[in-house]
């Protein structure tokens, strides 16, 4: 299973993603989910990844042969003029991988090799934007009204970002936020695990402002998953008492 977030901030964008691959409890490995790709001073692309495994990898890998090839510079994702055009980009091939897989596989396939890709960037002269792809090519951006995205195991963590999130907050308070909504994804679903890979990028940065992945063993995390955890059992102690001998009104 897989959690990744992507968040737009007035400051920048803010991405965060689990490690975990499994294919049952006694085959569990770490692939990375979050790759970025940059021009310094142009432009920075990330992308975040969930669904089959060898799917997500055909497309990152095709999207970075672009890169290298003469004849596919005109589809690379550091020539496309917009952010638009690249998730335009992004969803035709993903949607292509999707289909080539699954004819292959037969109908045995049929809907076992899907994948969703969190696509987050900006390019010079323009704004910050984040789009959610689907397996079918098509996507959404988000907006004012849904200014971030969830991809694989979401219902955990999503209240807690919900209740969080305001688009003025800090970078610091935002990668908080993610923290608590990770642990809280991790506390509830084995097929989410640690390490995590973070992404912080400025608004006009065109470069990593931070860049980390969170190792088990990661002291702020873990201060974040105790402290929740004491914060949660204190609020819960101080909810009004329930009575079963209430007064009648």
């Amino acid at each position: 299973m897989t959690y990744c977030v992507g968040m737009v901030l007035d400051r920048g964008l803010v991405l965060m993603s689990d490690t975990r691959t499994n294919s049952g409890v006694d085959n569990i490995s770490v692939f990375r989910k979050m790759f970025h790709w940059s021009v310094p001073g142009q432009r920075l692309i990330a992308m975040m990844t969930a669904g089959n495994l060898a799917t997500t990898q055909a497309v990152i890998s095709r999207l970075e042969e672009r890169t290298k090839h003469p004849r596919e510079r005109q589809n690379s994702l550091m020539e496309l003029p917009t952010m638009f055009q690249v998730a335009v980009e992004t969803g035709k091939l993903l949607r292509e991988t999707v289909r080539e897989t699954q004819n292959e596989n037969g109908a045995s396939g049929k809907g076992r090799f899907t994948a969703s890709i969190i696509l987050a960037g900006q390019i010079k002269g323009m704004e910050p934007r984040l789009f959610l792809v689907y397996p079918e090519g098509n996507f959404i951006e988000a907006s004012f009204d849904t200014p971030f995205f969830q991809i694989g195991e979401t219902k955990y963590g999503r209240p807690i970002i919900l209740r969080g999130y305001e688009r003025t907050m800090s970078f610091e308070d935002a990668v908080k936020l993610l923290m608590v909504s990770f642990d809280s994804t991790l506390k509830a679903n084995l097929s989410v695990g640690l390490p995590l890979d973070l992404l912080v990028v400025e608004r006009d940065g065109f470069a990593p402002l931070h860049e980390k992945r969170v190792e088990s063993n990661d002291p702020y995390f873990e201060a974040i998953s105790s402290s929740w955890s004491d914060a949660l059992r204190r609020a819960f102690h101080s909810l009004p008492d329930y009575s079963f001998y209430q007064p009648h009104l």
